[in-house]
């Protein structure tokens, strides 16, 4: 009987079966897969090599074999008989250059032997079973291509994917690095239908870290098969994308060693997934995570967080959505949890770096104007928080800002006050002398101000829609039709009677001018102001003008010359004004609307944001055309104060969140590895006790048994 060696390109024959020719494959002929396994790793057709080596005889020679590949037992009792030697069970035959003279005409490439470890890059994609060039089908020559697949250089970027401790096959240009300890994931979601074992998945950890909660994690570490990372490497400013779930799993249906189908399972943690991937009919396994991890929390369940919080969102419609488009998503106690211990605390921190930078700018200068007000978190006397404004008028920048809440103060009418000297005590701490300070005609802010002897001035917007409202009040009596036609001009009188005026007097003597000029009359009996400044002119409409004996007339006069009037005019702002105040809160509604109600550090870190944003974008130049072109940029505003007035508005550009950037490094670089002394700088501001603090706290059973309908009350 001939057996011949059925490895391609050997081909020897021999009629007898001893040591030195030909040794029997180490299983039997029905055992594939270490056979295909022989065959993988040396890049050869696997389907004509199996159909080959079903007949009986067929052999491998062991010129393909080394040395230490074979068992050489004990000398036989009949030394007629040669020792048989036998090769071990983990022999794997190798391509001699003696057995491959045939095929040196064809390539030079015959020796070809795989990196011990497959990279991420290379995993996902589909993997060819034969290499052009040296894997021919079995006793066929081509011509010579070159296999781009495995004789070029790799340069992919490992992400962490590895395989499991005991397979021969991993695939990968560099071999994975093993991390020294392996990282905790944060357990904090519930598993899909098909999870993973959690003993598999897990193992028990030697202790939690800084950023360990055991009221919504598992105490336990990845399989060593998962890479550790670290901040570097799960940097915010990355690139993300949006991945279906479908598409995913196209990626490891399929084994990419057998391209056989494989078994996959996945478990989820909020928007992390976790796919392991086992093939049965070989060894591979590899298992792969959507994103890095650091210490105990995925990357992107924080990233997420972040960008939410920052944002000033909601993450309950953010939930919202996730759920409309079936996106993953954290829990909210999650969510709470992330901004306690990481995005709170860099908040604040980074607030007071920047806002320690205005206040050193502010202590140089001689000549600080500020504007102060208080914005409430809901209106009339129920609000719970007030948040006390400095702002410097000069540049626009906002320089304190403080938080007080009702049950501190006895009151919501008393938090306006209490925010203002704060303020100026911090200001004082700091260095920073006042010019002035600008605000609206709140009583006891008036009291504190001249108390502490500081010059003080007030809006003239607020001033003018007071005067405005009791104006339009006249004008609804009868009688009043003619006051229509004057009440734009009385709103422009008190606005050039503040800017053209250098004293109180002065300033009276201007605004109660106005009294005269509605009658047709322009020279003045008070010599700080004689007459009207504009040029007489004659007109034909004699009956805009009012009469001194009308009613309405007496009105407008009572309302204009009252003696508190008289008092605030004098006190009207010349120069600066709280317009650019005003319009912050507007901002503070985008990061802490009125209709949510926050914690107190969760409030005061938002009004942070708010300054934070405003001062990042107050200068802001004007938008211009692709010609360079200011003039054409404008928006036409119709203001609802204005009755279908419209107004031009200048355009400018878009705004910029560069300190959104800032904040991100400081949690993923600062904060994250070492949260300690952000949070105990957190820890240091005093938190007012709830307002419920005051009421005893009744029995909840007694209380919903005593719940009954108005309806069903029954007879009384």
């Amino acid at each position: 009987m001939v057996r011949v060696c059925v490895f391609p390109g050997c081909g020897k024959k021999k009629k007898s079966y001893t040591q030195e020719t030909f040794h029997r494959l180490p299983l039997r002929y029905n055992d594939q897969s270490l056979l295909e396994q022989w065959l993988i790793i040396l890049h050869m057709d696997i389907e004509t090599p199996i159909k080959t080596l079903r007949q009986k005889d067929d052999r491998v020679c062991s010129a393909h074999f080394d040395k230490d590949d074979f068992l050489i037992p004990k000398r036989a009792a009949d030394p007629k008989n040669p020792k048989r030697v036998l090769l071990k069970r983990n022999a794997i035959p190798r391509v001699r250059q003696a057995a491959t003279d045939r095929l040196e005409a064809s390539t030079s490439t015959v020796y070809i032997q795989l990196p011990l470890s497959r990279d991420v890059a290379c995993q996902t994609d589909h993997l060819k079973t034969r290499t052009e060039g040296t894997q021919l089908s079995f006793r066929t020559l081509q011509t010579h291509i070159k296999s781009e697949g495995v004789q070029a250089n790799v340069f992919c970027k490992d992400f962490g994917v590895g395989t499991s401790n005991a397979d021969p096959l991993c695939l990968s240009s560099t071999p994975i690095r093993r991390p020294s300890k392996r990282p905790r994931v944060d357990l904090e979601e519930e598993l899909e239908d098909n999870p993973l074992e959690v003993s598999s998945l897990l193992e028990a950890s030697n202790g939690p870290d800084s950023t360990y909660d055991p009221s919504d994690s598992i105490t336990a570490l990845l399989d060593s098969t998962l890479k550790s990372e670290d901040s570097s490497t799960a940097t915010p400013n990355g690139k993300k994308y949006m991945v279906y779930e479908s598409c995913i799993m196209e990626l490891f249906n399929a084994c990419p060693v057998c391209t056989r189908a494989c078994e996959v399972t996945t478990q989820r943690l909020g928007t992390f997934l976790s796919v392991k991937q086992q093939c049965p009919h070989c060894t591979f396994g590899r298992r792969w995570n959507s994103q890095p991890i650091l210490g105990s929390t995925p990357a992107g369940n924080l990233h997420l967080s972040t960008a939410v919080y920052l944002s000033g969102a909601s993450f309950l419609k953010i939930e919202k959505v996730f759920k409309a488009m079936k996106l993953q998503l954290f829990r909210y106690e999650t969510f709470r949890r992330h901004a306690k211990s990481f995005i709170e605390p860099a908040v604040i921190h980074q607030w007071k770096v920047l806002n320690d930078l205005n206040l050193q700018r502010l202590s140089q200068e001689e000549m600080v104007i500020l504007g102060g007000d208080m914005r409430a978190d809901s209106p009339g006397h129920s609000a719970k928080y007030g948040s006390y404004t400095m702002m410097d008028l000069h540049t626009k920048t906002i320089v304190d800002i403080q938080l007080v809440q009702s049950n501190e103060v006895g009151g919501s009418t008393h938090m306006e006050k209490e925010g203002l000297k704060r303020s100026l005590a911090l200001l004082e701490s700091r260095g920073v002398h006042l010019d002035c300070i600008v605000t609206d005609r709140h009583p006891q802010v008036q009291t504190f101000l001249r108390e502490r002897n500081i010059t003080h001035y007030y809006d003239v917007w607020h001033f003018a829609k007071g005067i405005s409202k009791k104006l339009l009040a006249i004008r609804k009596q009868k009688d009043g039709e003619k006051l229509k036609k004057w009440m734009k001009s009385i709103n422009n009188h008190i606005y050039w009677t503040a800017a053209g005026s250098t004293s109180g007097p002065e300033r009276i003597a201007k605004w109660t001018s106005i009294l005269n000029h509605v009658r047709d009359v322009h020279v003045h009996e008070d010599p700080l102001y004689p007459k009207c400044e504009h040029a007489i002119r004659q007109t034909s409409d004699r009956s805009k003008w009012l009469q001194a004996a009308t009613p309405t007339f007496s009105k407008l006069e009572k309302l204009l010359t009252n003696k508190r009037a008289l008092k605030d005019v004098a006190k009207l702002s010349p120069h600066h004004q709280t317009s650019s105040l005003e319009a912050f809160h507007a901002v503070i509604l985008r990061f802490a609307p009125k209709n949510v109600v926050f914690p107190f550090i969760g409030m005061l870190c938002r009004l942070y944001l708010a300054a934070m944003h405003s001062n990042h974008n107050v200068d802001r130049p004007q938008a211009e055309t692709k010609e360079g072109v200011q003039i054409y940029i404008y928006k036409i505003s119709f203001a609802k104060a204005r009755k279908g007035e419209c107004r031009a508005k200048p355009q400018k550009t878009q705004q910029t969140f560069g300190y959104v950037d800032d904040i991100m490094d400081v949690i993923f670089e600062e904060v994250f590895p070492n949260p300690t002394s952000y949070t105990e700088a957190l820890l240091e501001i005093p938190v007012p006790e709830p307002l419920t603090a005051q009421y005893e706290k009744p029995d909840k059973e007694a209380v919903i048994s005593s719940l009954v309908s108005r309806f069903k009350r029954g007879d009384v």
